[in-house]
């Protein structure tokens, strides 16, 4: 049986790679049906913000890749509530349907997985 994977995405979209790099991940892990989790943290929350626009420092969306998400089976995307609250996104709509987690929450699904990845 395959080990299931969480990735901790705790850069924001433009700020190196990392955001680029989970989403690959997860979309590969994704695709060989591995059970993948996503917990967006601290900055990395800013990935979920609807409505970029990544031309204007001439980068790539990574929109694309986040919607793509559900279709490769990764289904299971969380957010730190206080990540949100602290960058003032608590109440914000979100591009994809999340889960909000705070406190001991989080150290419970960290617990669910077999393998953690931060990037």
């Amino acid at each position: 049986m395959a080990k299931s994977m969480l990735l901790i995405s705790r850069q924001s979209p433009w700020g190196g790679p990392g955001a680029r790099e989970a989403l690959d991940i997860a979309l590969a892990g994704g695709a060989y049906e591995l059970p993948i989790g996503i917990l967006f943290l601290d900055d990395g929350v800013f990935q979920l913000v609807p409505k970029q626009q990544p031309a204007a420092i001439e980068q790539k969306d990574l929109g694309a890749n986040l919607q793509a998400l559900p279709l490769f089976g990764v289904e299971d995307l969380y957010v730190c509530r206080q990540s949100l609250r602290l960058r003032s996104l608590d109440g914000q709509p979100l591009s994809l349907p999340v889960t909000l987690l705070e406190g001991p929450e989080l150290a419970n699904l960290l617990d669910r997985y077999d393998l953690v990845i931060t990037l």
